[in-house]
């Protein structure tokens, strides 16, 4: 493989036939010899797919000549040429799994009563205007701020994204109702459907990161408000934004500073835990 690229981007729009978006997807995927994960529901598509570059440009030309599809936000990043067993499209519910399909609403031009969406500049702006006033809250699975975070940020305690709702509803968050509160997550995907479920149930002045932690990290690297590593659900497992990023994770073992996630005891497993090479050495 000359050059592996991996794209990740997600659409939220009224799909009536999902089955026949799946079966397009799929041909269009597999006939470029893509592999990766694609998910449909009749809200939108969420895709990371992987595969020579250009594989993978023919791929997002043909997504784009779907009219829904023509203006989502593609991110690209560096692959390794094996990130992925194997390519699979599914339909499914929810194209973020919250375990809220009836809750969501989405029209032609995406969630409807999501959070405002803030460029990185917009966000810096807001920081400055608020202060300490505003409120990071991670939107991702607690495992994968362990890594990296923006600085100061809630980090819920959720294991999978189904249990943001039982958080919310726990009100352990109630006294942020009133506070301007940033989401972000890794590409913004969960953050449409988090902000909107926040905004569901009282929160006043939510935000979301327009393209997520990736489009942040690529304007600011490590020079703003985010610290660390970015996990990834690919082999690569976490990324950096630059030579100069912190590193947050502890090894489970020895205590001594990692980023590094492995399956470990089981390594056929999908526990994943932070260890150093040292302790853990890849086969």
């Amino acid at each position: 493989m000359a050059t592996p690229k991996i794209v990740l981007f997600y659409r939220f729009t009224p799909l009536a036939d999902p089955e026949a978006i799946r079966l397009w997807q799929q041909t269009l995927a597999a006939s470029n010899n893509l592999t990766g994960r694609i998910l449909i529901s009749e809200h939108g598509i969420n895709a990371t797919v992987g595969g020579d570059i250009a594989d993978v440009k023919r791929y997002v030309r043909g997504t784009r000549s779907y009219a829904p599809f023509k203006d989502a936000d593609i991110k690209w990043s560096d692959g390794t040429g094996d990130d992925f067993p194997r390519l699979s499209v599914k339909v499914r519910p929810e194209i973020v799994t919250f375990g809220a399909p009836d809750e969501l609403k989405v029209d032609a031009d995406g969630v409807v009563g999501g959070g405002v969406h803030l460029s990185p500049d917009e966000l810096h702006e807001l920081v400055e205007q608020r202060g300490d006033d505003v409120v990071f809250f991670d939107g991702r699975n607690k495992f994968e701020a362990e890594i990296g975070r923006f600085r100061n940020a809630v980090v819920p305690d959720v294991a999978t994204t189904r249990d943001f709702l039982s958080e919310l509803d726990s009100g352990r968050y109630d006294h942020l109702k009133t506070k301007p509160v940033v989401t972000y997550c890794t590409g913004g995907v969960r953050c449409e459907v988090l902000s909107a479920l926040m905004r569901n149930r009282g929160f006043e002045e939510v935000y979301q990161i327009d393209g997520g932690i990736v489009r942040y990290g690529e304007a600011y690297g490590d020079e703003g408000l985010w610290d660390g590593s970015l996990y990834v659900f690919d082999k690569r497992m976490n990324l950096q934004f630059s030579g100069n990023a912190v590193t947050l994770g502890t090894c489970t073992l020895c205590q001594e500073p990692t980023s590094r996630y492995r399956n470990y005891p089981d390594t056929g497993g999908r526990e994943l835990v932070l260890v150093c090479e040292s302790c853990v050495p890849d086969a």
